[in-house]
């Protein structure tokens, strides 16, 4: 049993957390591969951020917080960079229109909210009023 568990091939993946400089909320445990490149992971990231590939900038933090290296190199491999379980992977978004700034995905009480006077409310003739009257009479 013992040599058949040393025949096993080694784990070529990096369990990283990830953070969003734009994004205070956002935080996420994400494996990649060693062997991807630097660019495929800021595809994999753009899928869970927003910040589009041309405008993704990575940082690579170790366990304690300190910042081990830029990865600006695109072509090069992400094991190039020695990330180890536990680092951190922060994103910075170059793109100053981009969606995740000025805290539109976060900061609900920056969308503006319909209105509607009870007047006007009263006179549409919807299925949501039949449907609130018939079944929450208590509401009236």
């Amino acid at each position: 049993m013992a040599s058949t568990l040393q025949q096993l091939p080694t784990d070529d993946s990096v369990l990283l957390r990830v953070t969003h400089a734009n994004l205070k909320s956002f935080s996420a445990d994400v494996r990649f591969s060693l062997q991807a490149s630097v660019e495929s992971v800021k595809e994999k990231l753009w899928k869970k951020c927003g910040t589009s590939v041309e405008s993704m900038r990575l940082e690579l933090y170790d366990d304690s917080g300190s910042k081990v290296s830029d990865l600006n190199e695109d072509f090069r491999p992400f094991g190039f960079y020695s990330p180890l379980d536990g680092f951190r992977l922060h994103i910075i978004d170059l793109d100053p229109s981009s969606v995740t700034s000025g805290g539109w995905l976060e900061d609900t009480s920056l969308v503006e909210k319909y209105k509607i006077s009870d007047d006007a409310y009263d006179k549409l003739d919807g299925e949501f009023q039949k449907t609130k009257v018939s079944h929450c009479p208590a509401t009236l």
